[in-house]
């Protein structure tokens, strides 16, 4: 039978057939989306038009996959289901038990989210950035371009690793890899800063929490077992130790300029990496021409033209870049001693000396704080965490703790190791998380096993992992030929279980020196809420409460806004057939009953069940919808759109002044202000968009006319344009807007 004609669930909103095409549609935006905000915005109306929720994978991903149909869908579903079956995951149920909380959405903490949500865990990734903005570009190993495109890369990103390329920019892998997190069920929020962990509290018998910014955010109320590490150098995890490698001075540059892809820099070749020892002539040419002295350098034509090199301290002295000479690193790059202006006019000279010239008019691109890309940094002192994962124990409740990417070990760049080194952590850090849910090893079992594998890591190269690449699976063994699991014994990781029981840590120090296999005891079953809040919920028994929880936590199960005016029995019953069929919770009587019954024993029993399934969960959160052109006739304001992306070049500001908008279909669009700000940042030679074409076709082609485009007026998504760049400085463009028989032009 066609899902579409299925009878909906009964209390859940409806999936009607118009639905599932404007979820179908969405997609569509979704796949081509760009910016950190569309990306989740178009996710989040896909799931709404779906009745669907974020959920563990075996919950969320097969009813996805049955509504989205599209070619491209199922070209994408192919390769996740190719993935899911391999052994390793256990058909996604291995860890059901395990709540698993990601601190950074960075191209590690994504792929640490890929794995677990497989393994069938619950994964919340948390990311205080509120859009995808790093330039820098990444060098790929073989084997992670093997991984990214078996995970769809190139359905996201179509010049993904084209021919020899074998690098991606920070920000381009990070919207590949959110778009799969999102497409697996994983639960993803932005703006949120994690600040500490909270203990569990023994009075609340609540689980290990933590306290985020803002705090009032609803990720503060989930409970987890499982937390990674995964915000870079900053490492807002404590309880790592760090061990320091120095070496000579070494200061790095880096430098992105905007790629205007024209045919001349086309032409320019890349250069994946000069080091001074192997061409010496080329150095000398450089310093003799420009006094620009340099050990090595790396250029990458990516999103941006990418450039990083190793500058000498005299040379940087020399052209006025450090302004002082000072013996302390700290203090020799601070912001203080750095003459900006000088260090941008020494990456531009290196840059067009080392491709000959050819691109004469380099702009620098413009990163997160609105500045020009442009960096250094010190990197002879290179940092690594002494051991990659720990576990504390606070009132009963263990918590594992696992470092991966730049939190674990700090990359070399002239190696090109850090994206290589990080998902293999990634991958590590998902076998750990699955070895802490197989019931067969003790916290000592887990923590000797990541360690031994951690011992690796730092010793990794292309030539010396398994050559297999498409063999490669969460198990280590597939991808370190020389791996050896007993390298860490279990008693020697006693120093890194931290627990308020003297006895908890005595108990397992006894185990590890035990021969035969011990039994390891299940989670520690929480207390039971108060039976008198809890029958509180039904005092005034007006069947709102259960309804009202199933909307608060899973509002896809219920249109609570329709049954709210049913009466008690009604209501109840709605709920009871809920809580049954989807969270598995038996009834012990029927609607009518509850509104009659003095069995306040049975009724605590049976809300103790509904208590115990949401009190660890994160309340739903409503997000401000983002207009699509199928819901224009909706539009009562842009101010609260979602819409934004990370600017390539400086911002272009175009006046528009408004007049007649598209008639035909949807109804017009009212437009109430005087005047609307639209911000290019990139405004082509020319785009023409054809006018019988729909308005979902005419938003999607001008999103690849204009991919780097923020634009505060929706309108401009629905109309007609032929923009025409013009050889001017003017920021400020009149643009006017006709009817759609006509023609639109945008004038400098």
């Amino acid at each position: 039978m066609d899902h579409h004609n299925q009878p909906p669930p009964r209390g859940g909103r409806t999936v009607t057939a118009k639905d599932v095409a404007q979820a179908n549609d969405y997609f569509e935006h979704f796949l081509n989306a760009t910016s950190l905000k569309n990306i989740l915005g178009y996710y989040r109306s896909i799931c709404e038009h779906l009745n669907l929720k974020p959920n563990h994978f075996p919950l969320f991903y097969p009813k996805l996959k049955s509504y989205l149909t599209s070619w491209r869908a199922k070209a994408l579903w192919k390769k996740f289901d190719a993935r899911a079956v391999h052994k390793c995951y256990g058909k996604g149920k291995l860890c059901t038990s395990s709540r698993v909380l990601i601190i950074g959405a960075g191209p590690c903490g994504l792929r640490t989210a890929i794995e677990a949500q497989l393994l069938g865990a619950k994964v919340v990734v948390v990311e205080k950035r509120d859009r995808l903005s790093r330039h820098n570009v990444l060098h790929l190993w073989p084997f992670v371009i093997e991984d990214l495109r078996a995970l769809g890369a190139k359905k996201f990103f179509g010049k993904f690793c084209a021919g020899a390329i074998d690098h991606i920019s920070i920000r381009q892998l990070q919207c590949i890899l959110l778009k799969v997190v999102l497409l697996l069920g994983v639960e993803v929020h932005t703006e949120v800063s994690f600040e500490r962990l909270v203990e569990p509290d023994p009075i609340e018998k609540t689980g290990w929490k933590a306290e985020f910014k803002p705090s009032t955010h609803p990720v503060s109320q989930f409970e987890f077992d499982v937390v990674i590490g995964a915000d870079g150098k900053r490492n807002t995890l404590q309880g790592f130790k760090r061990k320091e490698f120095r070496g000579k001075l070494a200061i790095a540059i880096t430098a992105n300029f905007i790629n205007k892809r024209t045919e001349a820099e086309a032409r320019v070749e890349e250069i994946s990496g000069v080091a001074f020892i192997f061409n010496q002539k080329f150095f000398k040419e450089l310093y003799e021409a420009t006094g620009i002295d340099l050990e090595n350098i790396v250029y990458y034509k990516d999103e941006t033209h990418y450039f990083v090199m190793t500058a000498k301290k005299p040379s940087l002295i020399e052209k006025g870049v450090i302004k002082q000479d000072l013996a302390d690193t700290e203090r020799l790059l601070s912001l203080e001693n750095v003459n900006r202006e000088a260090l941008m006019d020494y990456a531009i000279e290196a840059a067009n000396f080392s491709t000959h010239y050819q691109m004469p008019d380099l702009e620098f691109a413009v990163n997160h704080y609105g500045q020009p890309d442009v960096a250094m940094f010190d990197f002879t002192s290179m940092y690594a965490a002494e051991n990659a994962s720990k576990v504390l124990e606070r009132n009963g409740d263990k918590l594992l703790m696992i470092l991966v990417g730049d939190s674990l070990l700090e990359p070399f760049w002239p190696t090109g190791s850090g994206c290589a080194r990080g998902f293999l952590s990634s991958l590590d850090a998902a076998w750990a998380i699955r070895s802490w849910c197989s019931g067969t090893m003790t916290p000592l079992d887990v923590l000797a096993e990541r360690e031994s594998i951690y011992r690796l890591l730092g010793q990794t190269t292309p030539d010396n992992l398994n050559k297999e690449w498409k063999s490669y699976t969460l198990e280590p063994a597939t991808r370190y030929p020389n791996l050896n699991k007993n390298m860490v014994m279990p008693l020697q990781t006693v120093g890194l279980f931290d627990s308020d029981d003297p006895k908890s840590v005595e108990k397992l120090r006894r185990n590890s020196l035990d021969v035969a296999p011990v039994e390891v005891p299940k989670k520690r079953r929480r207390g039971n809420v108060d039976n008198e809040v809890l029958l509180s919920w039904i005092g005034e028994q007006d069947g709102k409460v259960l309804c009202a929880i199933l909307n608060h936590y899973r509002p896809d199960l219920v249109d609570y806004g329709a049954v709210k005016g049913e009466g008690p029995a009604k209501m109840n019953q709605l709920a009871i057939d809920i809580f049954e069929r989807e969270i598995g919770i038996s009834p012990i009587m029927t609607g009518e009953e509850i509104t009659t019954t003095s069995d306040y024993l049975a009724m605590a029993t049976y809300l103790t069940q509904v208590y115990d399934s949401f009190r660890c969960e994160i309340p739903h959160i409503k997000h401000p919808k983002l207009v699509s052109p199928l819901t224009t006739q909706n539009i009562k304001d842009s101010s609260n759109l979602p819409l934004d992306v990370t600017p390539l070049t400086r911002p272009r500001f175009i006046r528009c002044v408004p007049c007649l908008p598209l008639k035909p279909h949807p109804p017009p669009i009212d437009f109430k202000s005087s005047s609307r700000c639209v911000t290019f940042d990139t405004i082509p030679e020319e785009i023409t968009i054809s006018s019988d074409k729909s308005f979902s076709e005419r938003s999607q082609l001008l999103d690849e006319s204009v991919p780097n485009s923020r634009c505060d007026d929706p309108t401009t998504s629905m109309v007609n344009v032929t923009a025409e760049k013009q050889k001017t400085s003017n920021k400020v463009v009149d643009v006017k807007f006709v009817n759609a028989r006509e023609s639109e032009s945008i004038k400098r």
